[in-house]
């Protein structure tokens, strides 16, 4: 962060310049008690430019102005002032030659922490250059004051706006329409700045106005007027901003301006922040840089072409057992015919509970050719988790070995001998079964479970076309071919799979079968990797790093595809050490069951893996985007909103839940067909790459502080010492706010240490974001999925000071110790020595509203939050009072 935003005196400075040229009168020299200073270079010199930096940056406690003289005749008048002290009529005056009195200026306003960087901010490392526009329409302060309150609204619902002028912050509140609304004084850091002008300046060859060389506000917005009429004037810090974001953001400023001058009856909520234009910019920035080429048709089909023309070629590999194409197709056929002979027909449901094996494959394909819809289940599963699946899908078969299926009226439990041995079975098989209606492309060809967020789980229907689209999406994007081996890592019933097996079947690539042990041992699965000379390798990112904990280098693959949850790029840097981008490339797609396991892709580099990327790439070919805010209105890049997904995925919905379906999967009004509403919360990049930033439902919210759990994570992800980590909110009060607190789970090193991480990501994080715990695990515990079981982390260590039952440590002195004393330890429920630290004991700004309530109630001096963070013991704070009331003793 830049530095005049980490230094609160520095904040609070205003800086302003005038470029004076030649004939400009008066001569600004005659100013009394200015500072003069001749630099011998012309005024577009290095040096020029390094000594106004450095003008403007000095920091000032009193008005001051220096006057920067060049080789070239042209000159800057450079006024710092503390903001509050110096209006833009005190501005004006000087650079007309007149005295000015500080003590005639208002009053400071107190100091504001530096305004954080915003959420919807994308960085910059480019250097920044002010945005100019020309206006057709001037309007007053107050409008624009509305203007930018209600476009930062739209930009950031759940933050109030804190807008910065030269006369303190202001807000406006929201009210029923644009003309009622009104600003008022507020207080917080300010993200956002107005310099409004209100007299012309002088005309174009006289004097040049520069609001802001070094920007007050990491979005400063000036209106200047001119002969040339009313311009908007932007600048920005790129360590908040980049400059396309900066741009957009004045468009959207301007736009809602005129609503504000012309619409006045609008309310707020209804103010559009994006013309038509740029609604047709954003919606085209969410759709794919390629096209999608496809031609639907049913998976047996589309398998039935590779084993034409390779039915020799091993399919599947199950430890020493190897399956060609051809046998593949013919056990599948056999399989089927055992369905039919048992009534399943075109339409019906069948559940697979098997483990994960070539016979489970073989299953699968079964059921398709049999014209039914497969329903995996996962052995693993809890008895009544199978038997509810089982009844919520209408299962009247299910294909298992499992002999603890649980027993469900209508539904019968078949193993696949007894279907190979059904009669009517043998070779040679009779016409009629050898030949069923094949199903169509728009056939379901599979439901597979998903957690709800009310317990339920959602069965989500996906047809054929589906996964045709998906594979013909990718073939040609990372060359899949015969010539690849696949690893068949995840279970069935989850949707990872799909990819793992139909784009390897469908390709014409051999399947490695993982058995389930092999997946949780991370040196035999590597083992397995290098005598089966897997090539194409799909993970979840929880699973690769239990296998980038041994060693991979004589691992060969050339593709890895990540899934399933979140990925901190970081995790990748051993893995590139040893897996060069030019042998390998790593592919990071954000996918969704809903909309047919992937959605973008993203090929990662050392480069991004060293800057942490968040993008998860742009649409895959067929599919398309959109980030929406709560209303359906697209949001503009940069801007963090609900994700949409469109075309050549999306699911037919949710079994036999209407209701949750119409609600989730909506038409598209762009193309007239259907999008689903994913719940995940995501923001466009102004090149059309997705940012995923979590679920919307699940967003962490602390003390008034909204907080990403995964910017935490990566925090302790950069300790050296640590090789995963997970991060999760619990409240010992489910109803107390003040009790929320951040559970760190991480394995370790050798020899690492829980209280040296939170030592370090103390020293990255702020007060609300660090974790009050820091738990050592030999693993994080995962789902049958690969992916974190939340639900199965143990209790945190203790990372607080035990609470004594005896005495504090010290006793006190006087009243006012005392005092202090006994009211921490009420509000932090443990007794309270004179040298504890508040944050220690578990302290926060909302238990510190509590303790300067107390104080005020019993008629002692006001505790302010700034002076408990510089002296947080009883000691330290009781020195800290004193020392501000001989100050500011009594009248």
């Amino acid at each position: 962060m830049s530095a005049l935003l980490s230094d609160p005196l520095l904040h609070a400075t205003h800086c302003h310049a005038l470029r004076v040229r030649p004939g400009h009168s008066p001569d600004p020299a005659s100013r009394p008690g200015l500072w003069i200073e001749d630099i011998s270079v012309p005024a577009t010199d290095p040096l020029a430019e390094r000594r106004r930096d450095t003008e403007l940056a000095r920091p000032a406690r009193d008005p001051r102005t220096v006057l920067l003289r060049y080789a070239d005749g042209l000159c800057d008048l450079i006024v710092v002032a503390p903001r509050g002290r110096w209006d833009r009529t005190a501005l004006n005056r000087l650079a007309a030659g007149h005295p000015v009195a500080p003590n005639d200026a208002p009053p400071a306003p107190e100091t504001s922490p530096a305004a954080p960087a915003p959420a919807w901010g994308l960085r910059d490392d480019r250097p920044t250059t002010p945005h100019v526009l020309a206006l057709d329409h001037g309007g007053d302060e107050a409008s624009w004051l509305t203007a930018l309150a209600v476009t930062l609204r739209r930009y950031d619902p759940d933050t109030p706006p804190v807008i910065g002028t030269d006369r303190g912050s202001f807000t406006v509140e929201p009210a029923a329409t644009l003309g009622e609304s009104k600003p008022s004084s507020t207080t917080g850091p300010a993200l956002t700045g107005l310099l409004f002008e209100a007299t012309e300046l002088p005309a174009e060859g006289e004097t040049e106005y520069v609001p802001c060389l070094a920007p007050p506000f990491p979005l400063t917005v000036s209106i200047l007027r001119d002969s040339g009429g009313p311009r908007l004037r932007c600048d920005h810090l790129s360590s908040h901003f980049s400059a396309e974001i900066a741009a957009q953001f004045v468009r959207h400023l301007v736009h809602v301006h005129q609503q504000v001058l012309h619409r006045p009856q609008t309310p707020p909520d209804d103010v559009e922040l994006l013309d038509e234009a740029e609604r047709a910019r954003t919606a085209a920035l969410g759709r794919p840089p390629r096209a999608l080429t496809t031609s639907p048709v049913s998976l047996p089909a589309a398998l039935a072409r590779i084993v034409a023309a390779a039915p020799d070629r091993i399919a599947v590999t199950d430890g020493g057992t190897g399956l060609t194409y051809r046998e593949l197709d013919e056990r599948a056929a056999r399989l089927a015919s055992g369905l039919r002979a048992r009534g399943v027909g075109a339409g019906d449901r069948v559940g697979v509970c098997l483990e994960r094996s070539a016979e489970l494959v073989v299953t699968l394909l079964a059921v398709l050719t049999a014209g039914a819809t497969y329903v995996p289940v996962d052995p693993a599963y809890p008895a009544e988790r199978l038997a509810r699946t089982a009844r919520d899908a209408g299962l009247g078969v299910v294909i298992t070995r499992l002999p603890r299926f649980p027993a469900v009226a209508d539904c019968v439990q078949v193993t696949p001998d007894e279907l190979l041995n059904a009669p009517g079975t043998g070779w040679p098989w009779p016409q009629e079964n050898t030949s069923p209606t094949p199903p169509s492309p728009d056939d379901a060809a599979y439901v597979i479970y998903t957690s709800g967020s009310t317990g339920r789980p959602k069965g989500v229907v996906v047809p054929h076309r589906n996964v045709i689209a998906l594979v013909d999406a990718t073939r040609d994007e990372y060359g899949l071919s015969e010539a690849d081996v696949w690893t068949w890592f995840h279970s069935s019933a989850f949707d990872f799979s799909v990819w793992e097996i139909w784009g390897c079947l469908l390709t014409g690539g051999r399947l490695v079968v993982v058995p389930y042990f092999v997946s949780r041992e991370p040196d035999l699965f590597r083992d397995l990797l290098v005598a089966e000379k897997v090539t194409v390798l799909s993970q979840t990112p929880s699973a690769f790093a239990q296998l980038l904990d041994v060693d991979h280098t004589d691992v060969s693959v050339r593709l890895v595809v990540f899934g399933g949850e979140p990925l901190d790029t970081r995790m990748l840097l051993p893995w590139f050490d040893r897996h060069p981008e030019r042998s390998c490339r790593v592919v990071n797609m954000f996918g969704i069951t809903e909309t047919t396991v992937h959605v973008t892709e993203q090929t990662l580099t050392r480069r991004l893996a060293l800057l942490a990327t968040r993008s998860v790439g742009a649409a895959l070919p067929g599919w398309h985007l959109y980030v929406v805010d709560p209303a359906g209105r697209l949001l503009p890049p940069g801007v963090a909103g609900e994700i949409c997904v469109g075309g050549a995925g999306v699911a037919i919905g949710y079994l036999g839940q209407k209701e949750l379906t119409a609600q989730r999967f909506v038409p598209d009004p762009r193309t007239g067909s259907t999008m689903y509403r994913s719940g995940d919360l995501g923001r466009l990049r102004p090149d059309g790459r997705l940012e995923h930033l979590g679920r919307i439902d699940s967003q962490v919210k602390i003390r008034g502080f909204r907080i990403e759990l995964d910017e935490i994570r990566s925090v302790l992800l950069e300790d050296p010492d640590v090789r995963t980590a997970a991060v999760l909110v619990r409240r010992d009060e489910t109803a107390g706010a003040a009790t929320a607190r951040i559970d760190a789970y991480v394995t370790l090193t050798p020899g690492g240490d829980p209280a040296g991480v939170r030592e370090r990501a103390a020293g990255i994080l702020p007060e609300y974001m660090l974790p009050a715990t820091v738990t050592a695990l030999d693993a994080l515990p995962l789902t049958a999925n690969g992916k974190l079981d939340a639900a199965q982390l143990p209790a945190p260590a203790a990372a607080r000071p035990p609470k004594r039952d005896t005495a504090p440590e010290a006793p006190a002195v006087d009243d006012l110790t005392a005092s202090l004393t006994e009211i921490w330890s009420d509000v932090l429920g443990m007794p309270v020595g004179p040298d504890d630290d508040f944050f220690e004991l578990g302290g926060n700004s909302l238990f510190a509203v509590r303790i300067g309530a107390a104080l005020r109630a019993r008629g002692l001096p006001s505790l302010r939050l700034r002076e408990l963070y510089r002296h947080p013991t009883v000691r330290g704070t009781v020195a800290s009072l004193r020392a501000v009331a001989e100050q500011d003793p009594p009248m």
